[in-house]
């Protein structure tokens, strides 16, 4: 399949050109020529298949004319060692858990594909080394960090903007070593973001060492995530729950979103979607005029959704050929204060006894208030709330059980490299790589 730049001035590509590069040349980011719809038997029976079974066939659709079956297989397989949990929070609401994986987010999965769709293409090609630049506003590096650990012909350096995550998730990433650098840069999310995409333009550079990128901006990062939606909706599917569903999702960089509106696409039975902001609410905003005005990003309690200026925004209307009117067919918005997300947090843990974390507290709380009798609602639970531990636990007044896999990471030294956020300094430091 062919991979068109959402900006339209850059040739077509392969997977093969579209996973490697990570960004096209004109500065777009990578689409599907075609999204294929899967035949209405696959709806018929999903109930009956296992997680990897379903992920197998929704990524059979996007990459099986590239990638040889078993490999495909394999890949998917080896990605997908651990569940996601559909949980029912309260009345018609439930939590899809995806923070079951190694780092205990829902990147994991994304990270995890990309890494080992990568090393095929390298082994194929029989590259030497590619280098990947991810930035963070939390989950994300951690992610993709440990799903490229010890990935021979891989080196990861991921950006990250000082003070501004959680220390359970600056230490995913910064105490691994081997194949990982850790850059903290001295600037906002937004900041780090720039860095890498102005590095995929820089010919110096380019000429210098192989980049691409493993944040959502890559296709091979972002597609996996629709897994998420159709197992979703085959166990929803099983408790006679499915009919009329609303999907939540907590969104930042938009790229979580964007892979379930793909499914829709592929005839997965969602009703709406609701992107549910923090205070950086500039994807509400559109909704609500038309009109996308990026600007600085804004820190709060649910840092990974800290985003001024979303990338795969620019997909999201490529999927709608630029029409706000259906956009907004499809999809809803809502934006929460610190304060509302802390309420939230304290008032579900009262009344359920379920823990959400601040970026799940914004999606059950926009569902709670937007859902219709007759729907079902689904939310996407992305991180584990002991990865923002002073904030939950200041919010419930109690203690948070500490995952043993997120203890491990506790136990770490840190080793990061200061970085200014601008350019030059990132380019010279990695001209001298």
């Amino acid at each position: 399949m062919k991979y068109y730049s959402t900006n339209h001035q850059a040739p077509d590509a392969s997977l093969e050109e579209a996973v490697v590069k990570g960004l096209a040349s004109d500065k777009g980011l990578y689409m599907p020529e075609a999204i294929k719809p899967l035949p209405q038997e696959f709806y018929d029976q999903i109930e009956n298949l296992s997680f990897q079974e379903i992920a197998y066939r929704v990524a059979d659709a996007f990459f099986g004319e590239d990638v040889p079956a078993e490999t495909l297989k394999q890949i998917v397989y080896d990605t997908l060692s651990f569940d996601v949990p559909a949980v029912k929070v309260k009345d018609n609401i439930y939590s899809l858990e995806l923070f079951h994986g190694p780092t205990l987010a829902f990147k994991d999965v994304g990270g995890r594909f990309m890494a080992r769709l990568l090393g095929y293409f390298i082994k194929k090609e029989g590259q030497k080394q590619v280098n990947v630049l991810v930035a963070t506003s939390g989950d994300t590096g951690s992610a993709v960090a440990n799903g490229f650990l010890g990935v021979e012909g891989i080196h990861v350096y991921v950006l990250y903007p000082k003070g501004k995550v959680s220390e359970i998730q600056e230490k995913q990433f910064t105490t691994l070593g081997q194949n990982i650098t850790a850059l903290e840069v001295d600037g906002t999310f937004d900041d780090c973001q720039a860095l890498v995409k102005n590095a995929f333009m820089d010919a110096d550079l380019n000429a210098h060492m192989k980049l691409t990128s493993a944040n959502s901006i890559n296709v091979a990062r972002f597609l996996p995530q629709a897994f998420y939606y159709f197992y979703a909706y085959a166990q929803l599917k099983k408790e006679g729950k499915a009919d009329h569903l609303v999907v939540c999702v907590p969104s930042g960089n938009f790229g979580n979103i964007t892979a379930g509106l793909f499914g829709k696409r592929m005839g997965l039975p969602v009703k709406r979607f609701i992107a549910a902001n923090n205070r950086n609410d500039i994807f509400y905003q559109y909704l609500q005029t038309g009109k996308y005005n990026p600007r600085p990003s804004i820190a709060t309690i649910a840092n990974a959704m800290d985003v001024g200026d979303p990338s795969n925004f620019a997909r999201v209307l490529s999927l709608y050929d630029n029409s706000h009117a259906a956009i907004t067919a499809d999809i809803s918005g809502a934006t929460y204060t610190d304060e509302q997300i802390r309420e939230t947090v304290g008032e579900v843990y009262r009344e359920t006894g379920y823990l959400l974390d601040p970026h799940g507290a914004c999606g059950y709380r926009a569902l709670s208030e937007g859902l219709f009798p007759c729907e079902t609602g689904i939310f996407l639970e992305t991180a584990h709330p002991a990865k923002f531990l002073e904030t939950v636990e200041g919010i419930i007044g109690d203690k948070v059980e500490i995952p043993t896999k997120l203890q491990e990471f506790m136990k770490g030294t840190k080793q990061s490299i200061p970085m200014e956020k601008a350019f030059e300094s990132f380019k010279g430091y990695l001209m001298k790589e």
